[in-house]
């Protein structure tokens, strides 16, 4: 994580505003924020401007006849064609 200020700060002062931005916006890793930006604005208050990483693929599951299934690409051909002939409803 990476972190950005147009003020000096110690690297006490760093800790308490990232575990309390953290906190704040319920991330429970500095894993998952790519960096922070923390300026004083105006009115003499902190403004902090959280980047998160992108986040990993996710794979889709299906639910099909009570079953959870990942990937179809094991699938035999007879329930490969079940597949391709359900009716797709609009969500």
């Amino acid at each position: 994580m990476k972190i950005k200020a147009n003020f000096d700060m110690t690297r006490e002062e760093e800790n308490w505003y990232v575990e309390n931005i953290l906190k704040e916006l319920n991330i429970s890793s500095e894993d998952e924020v790519e960096t922070v930006s923390l300026t004083i604005g105006k009115d003499g208050n902190v403004d902090a401007d959280v980047q998160l990483k992108k986040q990993e693929k996710f794979e889709r599951i299906r639910r099909i006849t009570g079953y959870l299934v990942g990937t179809v690409d094991r699938w035999n051909n007879a329930k490969k064609a079940e597949l391709k002939d359900r009716v797709k409803h609009a969500g």
